[in-house]
């Protein structure tokens, strides 16, 4: 099913990401963290809902269903080096950032920070060429709201 944007992204030389195809991306790193804990719990799955809804103006039906085809495209996915090496070529520091964001959201949204999805975190704001400090701002910044 997601074979031709797999292919692309694990391309040597990734192009630019149609919008669909980023947000499917973008929306696939979202459910990779919080899947990390080894427990993909319910206010997760609702953070990356909401997540969605506030990056792309969906309805809340919409995000669900992005986010299923995203549960789909993860569980296909490489390995997360390879994932967001495209990403980080052809999406914006600007726009990379508010993933960590993003990111940061659902890492937070059961209110337990794991080791693991620490180490994830720490290891895909480098792979996305986000700042430790970007990303400790962006953990801030979603601890705070």
């Amino acid at each position: 099913m997601f074979q031709d944007l797999l292919r692309r992204l694990t391309a040597p030389e990734p192009s630019a990401l149609p919008e669909l195809d980023c947000r499917l991306a973008l929306g696939a790193l979202l459910v990779r963290i919080a899947r990390t804990d080894g427990d993909y719990a319910a206010v997760e799955i609702a953070q990356i809902d909401k997540a969605l809804v506030a990056r792309y103006g969906l309805s809340p039906f919409e995000a669900a269903a992005l986010r299923a085809e995203c549960e789909a495209l993860e569980a296909e996915a490489p390995d997360t080096v390879r994932f967001t090496r495209a990403i980080k070529d052809t999406v914006s520091y600007e726009d990379r950032v508010s993933v960590i964001e993003a990111l940061w959201s659902v890492v937070l949204a059961d209110g337990v920070r794991d080791d693991e999805e620490d180490s994830m975190m720490r290891m895909t704001a480098s792979l996305l060429g986000v700042s430790d400090q970007d990303s400790h701002r962006a953990r801030l910044k979603m601890s705070a709201g």
